[in-house]
């Protein structure tokens, strides 16, 4: 009896050893002396005793192998350390079990040679600026050799990029150089941007100036020619009107005494002799009272007070010089005017020959 009990419980702790449950995300390997028999996946799975083994228990999930630096030498014959980072998974628990003694280990030798020849292929420059081209070629010709391993290699990643200390150096100095260089260039562009701007405005304030000193050039000139043509439509009127009056004889004799009176005002150096002289000379009395010539009157050899002359209203004080230097000639061309509505003392031939016909006038008079 009691032998009984002890195979019993022997019988029934094999048949509990019998019994495995395989994880979720990993495959059990399983030989039957010492033969490839089958691969379990998840769930609950049983097996004969003593004649079947699970020889390896395979993790279905993505691995990341972070594997160390690799000394590397580029085609320029620069010397640098790379590391590199590796995802892969296994698809295949039998051939990953059967294909190689140790997939990690033979995965690690394979990225380090395989880099080492992409980076004999390149240029320091080219290797600094073309990570993912290596990445990508990497990648490519891991996942085709690891294919009979059962791993697919899913990505892989250069993770440093470790050049000289001497050739790290240098860099910081042409990288600095080129930032400065870069500086400069922008600097330079807004300098020619802002002084190209500010000609512009310079430009365009000085043709908004020209075009107004231009607009109140023509609207003085219209003015002036305005006033010009109303003073003669003035005369013109009271000259008309005259003739509707049927003025006499005797009021335009008055009117010419008048007249030559104000010539005779002393400031005067010419004598204006009426083409009637001799109808002038029967009223002698009547012209020696308007003349004064009775009285002897002296020549007033003072300077006449003129009229200060008025300002340009369109002088102002951002006026150019152009506009200033057509004012200046404006006001010589009306004093020059001026002064030959006086007359000359040189053009007349000269104030003594005046006083000595006005003497000789005295004499006939006392005769």
């Amino acid at each position: 009896m009691p032998v009984l009990i002890i195979l019993l419980i022997v019988f029934l702790c094999i048949l509990f050893a019998s019994f495995r449950i395989v994880p979720q995300a990993q495959e059990f390997v399983i030989e039957r002396l010492g033969k490839y028999r089958t691969t379990w996946d998840a769930g609950l799975k049983l097996k004969f005793p003593i004649i079947d083994q699970v020889v390896r228990k395979v993790s279905l999930k993505e691995q990341v192998l972070d594997f160390p630096p690799q000394a590397v030498i580029t085609k320029d014959n620069v010397t640098m350390q790379i590391d590199s980072v590796v995802f892969c998974r296994v698809f295949d628990a039998k051939a990953y079990t059967y294909g190689v003694e140790n997939p990690i280990v033979g995965l690690q030798n394979l990225a380090a040679t395989t880099l080492r020849n992409i980076i004999g292929e390149m240029e320091l420059d080219q290797t600094l600026t073309s990570r993912d081209e290596i990445n990508k070629r990497l990648e490519a010709i891991l996942d085709v050799a690891t294919d009979p391993w059962g791993m697919k290699v899913t990505r892989v990643e250069i993770k440093n990029i470790q050049p000289p200390r001497s050739l790290a150096a240098t860099m910081e100095l042409q990288a600095k150089a080129e930032r400065e260089r870069r500086q400069t260039v922008l600097e330079a562009q807004a300098h020619q941007e802002a002084v190209v701007s500010r000609a512009e405005g310079d430009k365009r304030a000085k043709i908004l100036a020209a075009e107004a000193e231009k607009e109140a050039q023509i609207a003085l000139a219209e003015g002036k020619a305005k006033s010009i043509l109303m003073v003669y439509q003035a005369e013109a009127e009271g000259i008309a009107a005259l003739n509707r009056a049927n003025v006499s004889e005797g009021v335009l004799k008055l009117k010419g005494l008048d007249a030559l009176k104000k010539v005779a005002d002393g400031r005067a150096t010419k004598i204006y002799m009426p083409s009637d002289i001799a109808s002038a000379v029967s009223s002698l009395g009547i012209i020696g009272e308007s003349l004064g010539i009775g009285d002897h009157t002296a020549i007033d050899r003072s300077e006449p007070v003129h009229q200060a002359a008025e300002k340009d209203p369109c002088i102002k004080d951002e006026t150019s010089a152009g506009g200033r230097e057509a004012a200046s000639a404006s006001e010589r061309i009306n004093a020059q005017i001026t002064r030959a509505g006086r007359g000359d003392n040189a053009a007349l031939g000269g104030v003594d020959q005046v006083m000595r016909f006005e003497e000789d006038d005295d004499e006939q008079l006392n005769r």
